[in-house]
């Protein structure tokens, strides 16, 4: 049987069985953008996507980029036709600011987790300093444990959780840059700049191990993911202040596309993209290959795709 919700009778309000007033739900609407959140601590990314989606009524809508429960700062959230670019967002630089408690490991290695080693030792400025090359560049890590890698099928933290043994392999991850903020002897506050699939929890692990004092990170804030940076997030009460509020904070689909190359094409050129076809770039000064690009017509964005031998070739075509 097909409840009121489903057949739009309850988004018209009414009363419950036993007579009091409900208010009426939004119906669901195409929205197409992306917001970009500061996330505050205690939240997790999928509650914080369920947030954005809410107040904009929209019927589709997913992150770029899991933000742990304890962490906060920037989680970009990608509405209707704006999920077709999550990629472009994941792949992305991230930057973040995070500090490490010495003197103690756990086994989540943040404050999440139960202490399973301690340590007198404290490291000084200098040394921590001098250690910091060998965590820039591209290094291998291990991967926290408790963390969304699959083993098997399984999550790790799933597997952890239950008590099973969690072993998982050193895999390349590339650090830009690592440089301290702040120093005290119990804690150090760093900032760094990092490739996808960097864990900021084991780079606090590692240093803390090879300070010979043991690590944890206490505090964790992101503040970049690809094109978008914290200066430019709005917080979860701007969004629920008022409708007006939440709409001023959705960015155009194309602002996730900012750090690959713009191909302007005329409207022919864009119903053939639209159709799944590719075209071939016209004039002196048309790319020959490229690995990641995207086309627009009279400012509209059309498609993601590729140039191969002088042609543009669509992976994802957008209806906006």
């Amino acid at each position: 049987m097909t409840t009121t919700e489903e057949n739009g009778a309850a988004a018209e309000g009414g009363k419950e069985s036993g007579g009091r007033e409900f208010a009426p739900r939004p119906k669901k609407r195409d929205v197409h953008g992306w917001v970009v959140l500061d996330k505050p601590v205690g939240m997790t990314s999928t509650h914080a996507v369920s947030v954005v989606k809410r107040a904009f009524a929209a019927k589709k809508a997913g992150h770029a980029g899991t933000l742990d429960p304890l962490a906060s700062g920037l989680l970009p959230i990608a509405l209707g036709e704006a999920t077709k670019t999550v990629p472009f967002v994941m792949d992305g630089r991230k930057a973040y600011q995070f500090t490490v408690a010495w003197g103690s490991q756990t086994n989540t290695d943040d404050t999440e987790g139960s202490v399973i080693a301690t340590s007198e030792a404290r490291p000084e400025e200098a040394a921590i300093a001098a250690l910091l090359p060998r965590f820039t560049g591209t290094i291998q890590q291990v991967p926290p444990k408790f963390s969304a890698i699959k083993i098997a099928g399984e999550r790790a933290y799933d597997l952890a959780r239950e008590g099973e043994e969690v072993t998982l392999q050193a895999r390349p991850v590339e650090i830009t840059s690592l440089r301290i903020v702040t120093h005290t002897p119990e804690t150090t506050t760093f900032e760094a700049e990092c490739g996808k699939g960097t864990y900021v929890r084991a780079i606090a692990r590692d240093l803390g191990l090879a300070l010979g004092c043991l690590g944890h990170v206490a505090h964790l804030r992101r503040t970049r993911v690809g094109p978008f940076a914290i200066e430019d997030a709005v917080t979860v009460e701007t969004l629920r202040e008022s409708p007006e509020s939440a709409s001023a904070a959705l960015r155009p689909v194309a602002d996730a596309l900012t750090l690959i190359e713009e191909i302007v094409i005329h409207r022919d050129a864009a119903l053939r993209l639209k159709r799944g076809q590719s075209i071939l770039l016209r004039g002196r000064d048309a790319p020959v290959a490229a690995q990641a690009v995207y086309a627009v017509c009279g400012g509209v964005l059309i498609a993601t795709g590729s140039i191969e031998q002088g042609e543009f070739v669509p992976h994802r075509v957008f209806n906006l």
